[in-house]
Order: structure tokens, then sequence, then C-alpha cells
């Protein structure tokens, strides 16, 4: 019997409705939470975690940060692999990283001057508050401008808002203990604050706050994404650093890192109370790997791996089709922005630095396209300056203008500062101790003017104050008026013995004139007063005393693009003066140039210095001299006198060890050669022709300046052993 046609009809409805049905009660893809711990360094191995849920095509709906996890899930968050994240980390120099200073090929000449003399981490400003220090030893200049390039924000502005994934980054406001949450606003700013290791970074200034590392108050932050997308399933990764044994807590640096290593293991506890049975938690195996340890991040990522892939069977419940996954890498990772165009160059308010000077180091110009090493170059010039804690950028980028705002923040502690040093020499023949302070106001007026007064105190010691005063707001000429009193020691030798000492008492007045020459260096052309008044103290009067009055004109070039202060890698130096006095019918030369280049781990450092007076009799406080170490090995300081000298050295050093994070500089093993001739002598009449010496030493910057330990040997077997702490 056929079927009637109503039957027919709700059959094919049934037969159509059914696997829509089947298809609505089917279980739909839980909401997943993404959590990054801190644990610096060690955090590297959340990349590894990454690569493993990109191959299991497992998604997420929202991560969230803290410290070095802040770090990865924004640049994951802003569209990088975990293969582009490997290869920025391997062009990064982390020790450079970490040092604020820019090369001194980019640093103001005063201020490379300054820091030859003084320490730059004894920078005390002077403020109606007291005495104010940096807020900690590294300041995160190029730390925030690595930041910048990682997500893009060289592109146009990077706001946590407006990436397709939802991100959440965890900040401490240190001055009241709370937890910051970054949930919109710039992304590498957020990302800097997450990574404010307190004492080692400087806090980031933010809407009142002062923001330090977010491990200190939620170091895995599971509650977050609980609640940022409702996340039913949490994948949380934990890199937090071990407690150390008590007895290695022997230091500020340690008792600081055990502190926030007990802070962030507490509050991680708590985190791990939320963590259900659905969830996945991931705790590689970084023994061996400290915080510290940035060097090691393809080893930390190769850890996270393994311990993804150990958990693979629970993540692989998550995963989704390759078409559905496809598609979410689609929205999260879209095509890369070019380069813009620079419509417009903008500088923040300033305070009291002059927003020309700073213009004067900006080369891009409106209608070029934003060059990003141009404009990190240009931008370690303007922090080279000295005024500044930080200078960042902001590409603000419109359809119908693009603005590149630069954005400098004046020291808190400035402009006015007390600075100091110290100097220690020991040997075998000769032993020298001095301390030095000074007061330095910078921008005493809109021109840039600076006044620097000081004094020093050990068996060279001085008095002294200058003025220097720009004549246009970009600093390109400029006048420096000084004076000053001195009182040195001079030690006369003869046939490698010490025969008598001199006292050398000077009193000076100088008016010069200069041009900078860019970060080069300056010309400088002026007037010299010098009154000179030498008496004997001890030994047989050889030499002669009295007092002498040298009145006239002195020319002054100074270029320097040495990498560094002390112990540079690479570039060249070169020093001229010349003085010349009519009435006494005097003039004398001094010329000093130096090469330095490194094959890594290698650096030869060669070097030429001429003395020579014209004409007129040489006063004895005004020879030139040879001696000491690097400078005729095997003597004393300045133990050979003379109107007339050439001295050649050719340094062989090798890089055997580098300071912590933080810190600059490096450990060397040197050999040098040294070949000097001196003629006119007042001291060591008997040395004839040119004279030999090698040294062999072991050398670093250290935070209390340069370090030599050495040995030098010289013609005629004289010999010394050098230790030198300070700076000179």
């Amino acid at each position: 019997m056929p079927t009637p046609l109503y039957k027919l009809v709700v059959l094919l409805l049934a037969a159509c409705l059914l696997p829509c049905a089947a298809q609505a009660q089917a279980p739909s893809r839980p909401r997943i939470g993404l959590v990054l711990g801190g644990g610096g360094a060690r955090g590297t191995a959340h990349i590894g975690v990454l690569e493993v849920l990109d191959q299991l095509r497992v998604p997420v709906d929202c991560v969230a940060g803290t410290s070095m996890g802040a770090l990865v899930s924004g640049a994951y968050a802003s569209g990088l692999t975990s293969q582009e994240m490997l290869v920025r980390l391997g062009q990064v120099d982390w020790h450079d990283l970490f040092d604020d200073n820019p090369s001194q090929m980019e640093t103001n000449y005063r201020e490379r001057r300054l820091a030859e003399t003084y320490y730059p981490g004894l920078e005390f400003g002077v403020t109606d508050r007291g005495l104010r220090m940096a807020h900690g030893v590294v300041g995160g200049q190029k730390i925030k401008l690595f930041f910048n390039t990682l997500v893009g924000s060289d592109r146009g502005e990077r706001k946590i808002e407006n990436l397709a994934l939802p991100l959440s980054i965890l900040a401490t406001d240190i001055g009241t203990g709370n937890k910051v949450v970054f949930r919109d606003g710039q992304l590498s700013e957020a990302m800097r604050a997450s990574m404010s290791v307190p004492a080692l970074l400087s806090p980031v200034p933010y809407r009142g706050m002062k923001l330090v590392d977010g491990g200190l108050v939620d170091n895995l932050p599971v509650d977050e994404v609980r609640a940022r997308c409702n996340a039913e399933v949490v994948i949380a990764v934990d890199v937090g650093s071990p407690l150390s044994r008590p007895e290695d807590v022997d230091s500020i640096a340690s008792v600081t890192g055990q502190m926030i290593n007990v802070l962030a293991q507490q509050n991680s506890v708590a985190s791990l109370k939320l963590v259900g049975p659905r969830d996945v938690y991931i705790k590689p195996n970084l023994e061996g790997i400290t915080a510290a340890d940035f060097t090691k991040f393809r080893e930390g990522a190769a850890r996270g791996r393994a311990a993804a892939l150990a958990a693979a069977d629970k993540l692989r419940q998550y995963a989704v089709p390759v078409q559905d996954y496809a598609a979410w890498t689609a929205r999260l990772r879209g095509p890369l922005a070019p380069l813009p165009r620079v419509d417009d160059v903008r500088i923040a308010p300033l305070a009291y630095v002059n927003p020309e000077n700073v213009a004067r180091h900006i080369e891009i110009r409106p209608g070029q396209q934003l060059d990003t090493k141009v404009l990190e170059r240009d931008l370690a010039r303007i922090y080279g300056d000295g005024d500044f804690e930080s200078v960042d950028y902001l590409m603000q980028v419109a359809p119908d203008r693009n603005t590149l705002l630069i954005n400098p923040v004046e020291k808190s502690w400035g402009p006015d500062y007390l600075r100091f040093g110290v100097s220690v020499e020991a040997g075998d023949k000769q032993n020298d101790f001095a301390v030095r302070g000074a007061y330095h106001r910078k921008w005493i007026n809109s021109y840039g003017a600076e006044w620097l007064s000081g004094a020093q105190l050990g068996e060279r010691s001085n008095l002294f104050t200058e003025f220097y005063q720009p004549l246009d707001p970009r600093q390109r000429f400029f006048v420096e008026p000084g004076a000053g009193v001195s009182r040195d020691r001079l030690r006369v030798y003869q046939d490698d013995q010490r025969i008598a000492e001199y006292i050398l008492r000077q009193k000076n007045v100088f008016l010069n004139a200069g041009i900078n020459l860019g970060v080069y260096g300056q010309a400088r052309l002026g007037w010299l007063y010098r009154k000179l008044d030498t008496s004997i103290e001890t030994g047989p009067p050889t030499l002669p005393t009295g007092k002498v009055t040298l009145r006239g004109y002195n020319a002054l070039l100074d270029l320097d693009q040495t990498d560094r202060v002390f112990f540079p890698s690479r570039g060249w130096f070169a020093s001229a003066n010349y003085f010349r006095s009519p009435g006494l019918g005097y003039s004398r030369l001094g010329v000093d140039l130096r090469a330095i280049h490194s094959w890594d781990p290698y650096v030869v450092n060669a070097r030429y210095y001429y003395f020579k007076r014209f004409d007129g009799r040489l006063p004895l406080g005004d020879a030139g001299g040879l001696g000491g170490f690097l400078t005729l090995s095997g003597y004393t300081r300045n133990q050979i006198l003379a109107g007339d000298i050439r001295f050649f050295s050719v340094r062989g050093e090798r890089i055997i060890g580098r300071m912590p994070l933080g810190l600059s500089g490096d450990l060397r093993a040197g050999v040098s050669l040294e070949f000097g001739r001196a003629r006119e002598r007042f001291t060591e009449t008997h040395l004839e022709g040119w004279q030999q010496a090698v040294s062999f030493y072991l050398g670093g910057d250290t935070p209390l300046g340069p370090l030599y330990f050495g040995y030098g040997q010289a013609k005629g077997g004289r010999h010394s052993v050098y230790l030198f702490l300070g700076l000179p």
C-alpha cells in the first residue's frame, strides 16, 4: 500500500534534520587560555612549547604572560612564529642589550671625557628632595627599542586591544604592591614594564605608578585567562627559578634575586591551586639554565619543546582540523606591513633640554621612508648626550599623515649632579692613590650651558672650575673659560735610581672657543695663562727650579671614534695639542694616534705618540714623559722627562671572559710591545737611542673602572709589576 504523501514529507524532513541536530549536540571546542610564566632567560622554554602547540594544531583563545612570559606572549600575539622568535633572539647581543650605554662612537664628546674621570654609575642628582640616583643598574633603553622592532612598533602603533588574540600582561606597582594588568595600551611598553626586575632594570612610569616585574605578585596568571576569555581549559607553562641554597646567597645581587624568587614561588603555588583536571600544566626541566642565561635561548627552547611533547597526549585532545587551524593562524599572523613614510617628525615636550638640541641628531626627514636602523642610531646619539633616562619613539600611522614622535624622558634626578672617581696605582716601585669629586650643573640656560667644578686629593691634587657655553641651540659652536690650581710630585731618575723629588705647583686660566664636530670630537682654539712653580723636596738640585709664567695661544683637536672609553675593540683616536708663548719664544706640539681592530676574540691596538719642543726653553713642568705601564713598561710613570719624544706600541689581546648581564666590559689577557726614544732629556740622561719594552697583563672593565695587573720588562734589565684599579 503506498505511503501517504504527508508521511513521505515527514520522513524527508526527519532525514534532513537529524544530522543537523546531531551537529548541534556535538561538543564544541573548549575555550583555551595560554599562561606563560616568568623566569628570566628560563622563559625561552616558552618558545619550544609554542612550537609543539603549532605542530599539534592547538589554537588558544587568549594568552597571559609575566616577565619573560610577557615578552614571548607579546611576540606571539603580534603574529611571530616560534621559529621567527628564535631567529630574532639569535640576532641579539645579549650583553650589549643589557648595557644602556651606546657605543662611544655615538656619544657626546663631553660625556666621553667625563666617563674617563668620573664613574657614570655614581652620578648623584642634586634635587630639591635631596640626593637622587638612577632607579636601576640598567635603564632599559636598548631593551625597549628591541621590543619595538620585535612586535613591529616601527611600522605603526601596536596596541594590545587591537591584536588578533586577546592578551594580558602583568606588572607590579612598586608603590603599593598591587597587581597591574595591561589589557590595552602600547604593547612594547607593557612588555618592558613586566620585565623590570627590581634593582636591575629601572621601573616604568605609567599613569602615576612605577611598574616593575609582574612576577612579584603573579608569576603564573592562571586566573587572568579564566577572566579574560572565560577559558575552560588552561595551558600553563611554569619556568620559575628554584630557590638558591643559603650558602649561595652571599651578595646584594644574590639576595635580591632570592627575594624575587621567593615571592614568585609563593604566588605560583597559589596559582597552581586553580589548575584543574582538564588543564595542562607544563614545567620544563631547566636545570643548569639560570634567569640570566639568555645566551642559552636555543637550549631553553629545546627543553620547552621536550616538556610539551611529554604532554602531547593531553594537548592533542584540544587539536582542531587542518582547515580550522589554518583559519586561526591566518587571523593571528597577518601580512607584515611595510615601513611607513614619515610625513612629520615631532619631539615630545621637555622640561629643561632644548628640543633643537635633540633634533640635531635626527637624520630622518619628512617624505622619507622610515629606516629603523638609522632611527635607533639617532636615538642612541640623543641618549649619549647624558640628559635622559630613556629615549623612545612612537610611529603614529594615519590614512593621511604619518607622524614620528620622538619621546625623550629627562633624568628625574637631573640636571645637577655630584660626580666621583677613584684611582689606585700600586707596584714594586711606585704607589699612587687619588680620590676626586665634582659638582656638575647642566642646562643652566636654553643653549645648554654647563658648569663643572671639582677637586682631587692624592699624589696629584687639583682644584678647578670651568664653564661651557654653546653659542647656538644645536651646540655647534661654544666658548669655554676656566681656571685651576694643581700640585704634582715629580720623581727624578738617573740610571733607574730615584735621586730626587720635586714639587710642581701650577695655576692656570684659559679661554677657549671651539666647534663640536658631531659625534667625532672637538676642535678648540684659545688663550692660556700658566704659572709654574718648581721646587725641590729631596735630593740634589740637578734640575731647574723657580717660577715660570707662560702666556700664549693653545690649539687642540680631539677626535675619538673608539667604541669604549676603556678596553675598546674597534675604532680610532687622534689628538693634537699645539701651544705657543710669543713672550718666551717657546712652542711645543703633542700628537697621539691610536687604531684598534678586532677579530673576535682577538683585539689589536696600535699607538703612536709624538712630542716636540720647537723653539725656546722647555720648562720642566711642561716636559713630555715616557715610562709606566704600556708606555715603556719596566720604567715607572714619567721616569723619562724630555723635550723630544717618539713612541710606538702594538698590543695584542684575547677576550677570555665577559662581565655578567647588566655590567659592561670584558676580561682580557694581553701582550704589549713598546718602542720609545727621548731626546733633550731632563732625567735618565744616559739613555741613548731607541728603548724597547714588553709587558704581559690581565685586564678588564669592572664596576670600579678599568683593572690591570701586569708585568713589564725594558731594555737593560729594568722590570716592574703593576696593579691599576679605577679611573686614570
